[in-house]
């Protein structure tokens, strides 16, 4: 981490409006800094500049939602031969130099924007009079919280399985902009300081976020000023909380995780007044301009215009067969059927059959694109979802003490992509339903993975082939630290 640090602390300055021009100031630059700190305007812009970097084919915009971590979670087809793009991925052989290059990128890129949240952090202070008592909420909300979220994944991807080595040394936890090496802190104290700014961003955003009383306003403001529109394209206040949820459930602390969960259900599915209502069926199966992310229900995304170059890269189906991500086996006998257990499900409809000069191509299309001509509705057409209300349910469903409690978490997430209720009678079996949905409802955004790896589970669905399993040892769920990290780390 210190050499990606004692260059330069990326400040990215990015218009509001166009998200098309930035801005590098180096730290020895203190002039420009206190420049770009000089009004509000200036830190929504320094804040919005770490959203757009989120969204780098690096980082969200492919390899930690639909690309690589999709790929070692066995989903697709992607082992068949060494020639294949993905295949050291899902072989998890991490001593691949482009594997070890992926991830090195991973890392770097994460703790650059670490470091840019910490300096907009420290500009905050603990009050600021440059800023409202609302702005400085949001401002210094979503970048406490925007600073926990990368230091989670970074643990998710790179610590042990917390149950298996809680006091293991892991990864740094980074909260100034100097350049000074920080310790590897163990699992439990990660989790401990993610928790910590996880708090004080829920704070300073439930007296400032207007999801609260206004909802996600998804409409752009007739002013031109959208900096407090857009809610569910923000680490809102029901997103940290369910980044919240998420870290005790990684934990352990089944407890915590149903305490704050049950919160956010109560808080956001209000009958009448839902913050983020399930899609309807109008919506998810519209012939013309179908919803395949459900995006009514997404707490938190990233706005990217480049989603339509990650599903061509991913997805497309006349894409070689040795780069293209799909299934084993065809629409009606493969992998495509074991998963779908009610093809009423709108999840099985992002699937279809593509004819490719007379090969029959099994081809997912969560996220192909849909141009402003098929209608003006489309509002997710640049979404990539990172957190969902499906996955607040089921972490109810999970770490509920009564299995009556569970079945019925379990099934309002089935219900409502209009599957069948099912009455799992005991919680093993629970388990194995609540495995199937995670498998259904986040294809395409990289949580499958960590919840293997959380639950350290070593017995797993074969990608590779049409039907069966596949044993992950469970040193596969442990990325070993970058040698940029590690040489920094010799004496």
């Amino acid at each position: 981490m210190k050499k990606v640090l004692k260059y330069s602390l990326l400040i990215l300055v990015i218009s509001l409006c166009s998200c098309e021009k930035w801005l590098d100031i180096k730290p020895s630059d203190r002039l420009s800094e206190e420049m770009v700190f000089s009004d509000r305007e200036g830190y929504l812009k320094a804040l919005n500049g770490v959203y757009v970097e989120l969204t780098s084919t690096s980082l969200y915009g492919q390899n930690l939602s639909a690309g690589i971590l999709d790929v070692m979670a066995q989903y697709y087809n992607a082992a068949s031969s060494s020639t294949y793009a993905y295949y050291y991925y899902q072989k998890y052989t991490y001593t691949n130099a482009s594997v070890k290059g992926t991830f090195d990128n991973i890392w770097q890129k994460s703790y650059q924007l670490i470091a840019n949240c910490n300096t907009i952090i420290e500009k905050c202070g603990d009050s600021n009079e440059l800023l409202s008592e609302q702005y400085f909420g949001i401002i210094k909300g979503e970048a406490l919280a925007l600073r926990a979220m990368l230091h989670m994944d970074l643990l998710r991807i790179f610590g042990p399985i917390y149950s298996q080595g809680s006091t293991t040394p892991a990864i740094p936890y980074m909260k100034t902009q100097d350049h000074e090496i920080q310790p590897l802190l163990s699992s439990e104290m990660i989790c401990e300081n993610i928790i910590k700014d996880l708090t004080e961003a829920m704070n300073l955003l439930s007296s400032a976020d207007p999801v609260i009383t206004a909802g996600v306003k998804n409409n752009a403001n007739s002013s031109g000023d959208n900096s407090l529109n857009y809610r569910q394209y923000r680490l809102n206040f029901y997103a940290v909380k369910a980044l919240l949820a998420r870290t005790y459930l990684w934990k352990g602390d089944k407890e915590n995780a149903f305490r704050v969960s049950e919160e956010i259900i109560n808080s956001v599915q209000i009958p009448g007044s839902q913050i983020f209502p399930f899609v309807t069926s109008a919506s998810a199966t519209s012939s013309t301009i179908p919803d395949r992310v459900f995006s009514t229900e997404v707490l938190f995304s990233l706005y990217s215009s480049n989603r339509v170059q990650m599903h061509n890269a991913l997805f497309l189906p006349t894409l070689e067969v040795n780069r293209r991500l799909s299934f084993a086996g065809t629409l009606t006998d493969g992998r495509v059927n074991e998963l779908y257990d009610d093809k009423n499900d709108y999840r099985y409809k992002i699937w279809s059959n593509y004819n490719n000069n007379g090969t029959n191509v099994l081809y997912h299309r969560k996220f192909e694109d849909m141009s402003d001509t098929q209608g003006a509705s489309n509002a997710w057409r640049y979404m990539v979802p990172l957190i969902r209300l499906s996955e607040v349910f089921l972490i109810a469903a999970e770490s509920s003490s009564e299995l009556a409690t569970s079945v019925l978490y379990l099934n309002k997430v089935r219900n409502s992509k209009s599957c069948f209720s099912v009455t799992p009678a005991s919680y093993d079996i629970l388990m194995n339903y609540v495995t199937q949905e995670y498998r259904k409802e986040m294809l395409g955004e990289g949580q499958l993975f960590f919840y293997y790896k959380r639950r350290a589970l070593q017995n797993v669905p074969n990608g590779a082939l049409a039907a069966g399993n596949v044993n992950v040892a469970l040193t596969s769920y442990v990325v070993p630290l970058p040698d940029s990290e590690i040489s920094q780390r010799i004496n």
